[in-house]
């Protein structure tokens, strides 16, 4: 049975229940299978060898995270070929890449995980209630162990940026 964890995260103070484990530094990343487009499909094996900046949204078209992923989108240019941002979402390929069009975002890459959660469940970070993946941080190393995590406590806040990019910026 998957684990469900309650009263660690809220929705404009409203909880919410996580679905999967409580990632933590050391943790070695869970593999996922991740949509790029309707049908291709990456995991964790496309970005080998690369510092991995996990940033999961769970709706492109909102405020927050629209902001989020334009904020890594301008901070990539500072982190070089070694470094692979990512975000996740569970929004349809499509609506990812007019989004990406319409921002001007080229920097960071868009996953869908909407054809079955499995990111989310992976990385306990799917929201039961809303199947929506909860906003959180993740920094993998090349060797594919996780550095960093911040899940947010309030879905509606900002991660922290700086200590997401001092993490990566540690290891390159």
């Amino acid at each position: 049975m998957t684990q469900e964890r309650t009263g660690v995260a809220t929705l404009k103070g409203n909880p919410i229940t996580l679905i999967g484990p409580e990632l933590k530094k050391g943790d070695k990343a869970p593999d996922f299978q991740l949509n790029q487009s309707l049908v291709d499909v990456v995991s964790l094996k496309n970005y080998a060898g690369k510092v991995k900046l996990i940033s999961v949204v769970p709706s492109i078209d909102t405020g927050v995270c629209d902001a989020q992923t334009r904020r890594f989108n301008v901070e990539a240019a500072n982190l070089g070929e070694k470094v692979a941002i990512l975000t996740v979402s569970v929004d349809l390929p499509f609506a990812q890449a007019r989004w990406c069009g319409a921002a001007g975002v080229d920097q960071v890459t868009l996953l869908s995980d909407y054809k079955d959660n499995n990111f989310g469940i992976a990385y306990g970070v799917l929201i039961k209630e809303l199947k929506l993946d909860m906003r959180a941080i993740l920094v993998i190393d090349e060797n594919d162990t996780i550095q960093y995590v911040e899940v947010l406590k309030e879905m509606a806040e900002h991660p922290d940026y700086d200590a997401a990019l001092a993490a990566v910026k540690a290891l390159i």
